[in-house]
Parts: structure tokens; sequence; C-alpha cells
């Protein structure tokens, strides 16, 4: 269908211009009908952030989206504009999209009353909708509201206290659409009286001018709850403006987390075999996944890491890249044809979550990397008591307290390392017992056998020096889950 290119086309089109929080409302209405998906790649807010998401929106009210870091809220503020209508009409050349039936600039009014229905209209797509402004604290009023334009007034020959000398701001050019401001907290109080007076009153003063501007604008914005709550942040008369209040939240299900990196991770990498694109000969253990999705669960519980920064699911999701990344460079530096991490490979992967982890005093006296090392090792515990409750490991466990060790390279192959596994009594079988892989599948049966002995590690059965060798434990430690001293102690490095 031909879109209408004057005023006159419009009305003859029958269109009836609508306020953007009604559009919203009735596309939303639309697809809840048809049951279609309303956030693609949302994963586990389906019973917890949607819903109130949903009756926000149903309610035509502002947002506010309050959670830490790595929570998805600016992927949710920017798919909202899939529920705006594909195209728009607009006054042509209009910088604040002017309605052609009720325009608030000047230049729109002007443009109207000059040429009437031959008033020629533009279309503009959902995209060109969505304003999105970082709160920092060198924002301006001008950088949201507008400023007088000297320049404009010299060329048209106006008067500085003329409209049609502004520069319109973010806001305004945001009319008809969707404004959304990242870390609200940050924006100074100034510029949160004139968000907040532009909203309720609809007018505004440039450089001491009135100017109405009665905009038709849905706000959304996001925050961390300790910034918004706390006092001085936020101006009262704002923080009334906004309708509702939505906490995010990181995942509460370890499953829910894996399907989250499983979406967002690069994993499958051009190159491993002759097919560009193809990972066939990739193959990433569940209990992989598990682990270094428990490292982020364990990071957001332990009291040396900054509860109020927060553990983004941003770590996860870089730290099996950087552990499938390893794996690949150990099959480049030995040939093999499988690619299989294993636990080496999340060793190495350390320098991907340091960077991720806000730590507090005692944290930062220990070291990013020591908290790093205790995570994997409580992580690797966690997970190993799911795969091998009841099953027991005596002989393996008495097989390090004769006095062996083992020593698995990361950048040992895996015929390497299998050679070196079948010295450990019965850990090459009983290894298997939760998986549906056989002996042969060797690289596969490394990693369990790896998996294994940082489990037992991690209960404090074998020790882990710091070159990555499992040997046997003191018995003063035997009963000391836990303690990331124990095997600096042994060295002498705290004694």
């Amino acid at each position: 269908m031909e879109r209408a290119r004057t005023l006159g086309e419009l009305k003859e089109s029958g269109y009836r211009a609508r306020s953007v929080k009604d559009e919203l409302r009735a596309n939303l209405i639309s697809k809840l009908r048809s049951g279609k998906k309303l956030f693609r790649g949302i994963v586990g807010y389906d019973e917890t952030v949607i819903p109130q998401l949903v009756n926000a929106i149903l309610a035509k009210h502002n947002i506010i989206l309050l959670g830490l870091r790595g929570q998805a809220k600016s992927r949710i503020i920017r798919q909202l504009t899939e529920l705006l209508d594909d195209q728009l009409p607009i006054i042509a050349g209009s910088e604040v999209n002017d309605n052609p039936f009720h325009p608030i600039s000047a230049y729109g009014r002007q443009t109207l009353q000059l040429h009437g229905d031959l008033t020629h209209i533009e279309w503009i797509g959902r995209d060109a909708r969505f304003v999105e402004k970082l709160a920092t604290p060198d924002v301006t009023i001008a950088d949201i509201i507008g400023d007088v334009d000297p320049i404009k007034a010299a060329k048209g020959g106006h008067l500085l206290s003329d409209e049609l000398t502004i520069h319109y701001g973010l806001l305004p050019r945001a009319n008809r659409g969707i404004f959304a401001i990242n870390e609200l907290p940050d924006l100074a109080g100034k510029i949160q009286v004139g968000l907040f007076n532009i909203m309720q009153e609809g007018d505004v003063q440039i450089k001491g001018y009135p100017v109405r501007l009665p905009l038709d604008v849905m706000l959304i914005f996001s925050a961390n709850p300790e910034d918004y709550t706390a006092r001085g942040k936020i101006i009262t008369p704002l923080k009334d403006r906004i309708g509702t209040e939505i906490m995010t939240h990181y995942p509460a299900e370890l499953q829910t987390a894996v399907e989250i990196t499983r979406q967002e991770a690069w994993v499958s990498r051009s190159g491993l075999d002759n097919t560009e694109g193809s990972s066939s000969r990739l193959h990433i253990p569940e209990f992989v996944r598990e682990l270094v999705e428990q490292i982020a669960f364990e990071a957001r519980d332990d009291d040396r890491v900054d509860k109020h920064s927060g553990v983004s699911q941003r770590l996860p999701i870089t730290v099996i890249e950087s552990v499938l990344s390893n794996a690949e460079r150990r099959a480049l530096l030995t040939g093999e044809e499988e690619i299989v991490p294993r636990i080496s490979d999340v060793y190495a992967a350390i320098p991907s979550m340091t960077g991720k982890m806000e730590l507090e005093y005692e944290g930062e006296q220990i070291g990013a990397s020591r908290i790093a090392k205790d995570l994997i090792k409580r992580a690797a515990g966690e997970v190993f008591e799911g795969y091998f409750v009841g099953i027991d490991f005596a002989p393996t466990v008495q097989w390090f307290d004769q006095g062996n060790n083992l020593r698995l390279a990361d950048t040992a192959s895996a015929q390497e390392c299998a050679t070196l596994l079948e010295a450990v009594p019965e850990l090459l079988d009983t290894a298997l017992i939760p998986f549906d892989f056989k002996k042969s599948d060797q690289a596969q049966t490394v990693a369990a056998c790896e998996f294994v002995l940082e489990g037992l590690y991690a209960e404090n059965k074998i020790s882990r020096n710091e070159e990555g060798g499992y040997t046997a434990v003191t018995k003063a430690k035997k009963d000391r889950r836990g303690m990331i001293y124990d095997d600096l102690t042994e060295t002498g490095k705290y004694s």
C-alpha cells in the first residue's frame, strides 16, 4: 500500500494519530493475543520481570529498571521499539517528529499554516523513534532539553527569543517515541528537574525564554538499586513521576544461567575443520558449562566480592569463550582432531574473571587471581557433588596418599593425559559412571577424569599445587574444605 505523501492524502487514508503509550499498549495487546514471544533472547525473566513490564505498558506508565550490571536491562529497553508501529507519519523536516495533525514546534505550526493539506509528509521507522542517553555528570540541560542556536538566528534573521532559534535536545527529538536514560542517578539534579518539569507541565525555559513543549514520549530509565534509593541521588518529584519500578536479577537457577551463556557465548568457531563455521569437532562437556556458571554463583555469594557492584552474567560468557580458546590452542599445538575443554582450561581462563569482579578490602589483600582460583575450587566442588554423589573414590585418594602425584598440563594431548591417568587405580572407569560416552572417547574421558580430580581437591581429599599438579593432602587439611591458603601454606609463602 502506497503511503500518503501530503497531509491531504493522510486525511483521505483515514489515518488516526495516537499517543506513543497508546501505540505501545495496542501493539502489546496484539502480540499477547497472537502468542508471539515478547522479548527475544531474554532468559529467566518469564515469571518475574516480563509480567511486570507487560503490566506497566498496559497501564501506560513510565518505567525504571533497577538492577546490577549484566542483568539485560539495556537489551530489554532497546527491544521496546518492537512494540512501536513500523512507520509513523511526521511533518517533513521536523526535528521533533511533529504530528501532522497537532504539531508542537514553531516550525511544524508554521509549515502547516503555510501549506495546509499540501504539507509534505515523511514516514519514519521505529528505530528512528528511539533515543538513548547514558547519564554522566557532565550532561547539560542543553543536551537533554535544548539551547538557543545563534547560527540559526543569524541565518534566519530571527530574534534570539524566537522559538525557531532553538536547537532541540535529545528529549524533544524523542517526541512520539521512546526516550531512555541509563544510570539515571548519575544525572545532575538540575537536569532531573528539567526532565520532571517538561513531562509534568509540558514547558521548559531555554535561556530564560518559556517554551511550551507538550511532548508525547515514553520514558524508561535504568539504575543501580543502591544509587536509586540513596538520599539525594534522585529528586522526589521525578521519582513520583515514574509509574513502575521493576527489579531485574541474576539467574536464580544454574540451568537458566547455562542457557543464557549458551545463547550469548561465541563458541561456533570457524576453522575447526574444512567447513567454514563448523563445530563438528568441538564438544563442550555439560559439567564444564555448569562449573563455569557456578563460578559466577559462588562469586555473588562471596563476602570478598563487592555485592553492590555485582558479578555480571558477562563473566561466565567470557570465561567459556576463553576456556574454548585454550582448548582450541591445545588442539592446534598437538594436532588433535577433537576439541574438548577440561578443568585446566578453566584455570587458563582466569584473566577473563579477574576484571569482572570488584573486590572488597579483604579480597584486595588476597588478590583477584587467588580469589578466582578459590572460586573455581568451590564451584568444582558444588558441581562434582551433583554428578558423583554416593560414588567412592577411595582407591584413587589412596594412590595419592602413597606419595604419587599427577600433573595434566593444559597443553598436553588427550592421549598423553590418558596414559598418565591409567596409572591411577579405578579412576578411568569410575569417572565415566555419570556420563554416556565410552572410554574410547579419549578427549572426553580425560576431561571427566580431570573433573573428578578437581572435585576431590575441592573436598580436600587431595591437593593441587600452583603448577596444576595433584598430590596427596596432609591429614590436618582433610576436614578444612575451601581454604584458599592451604596450598600457599604448604609452599611456605604464608607461614
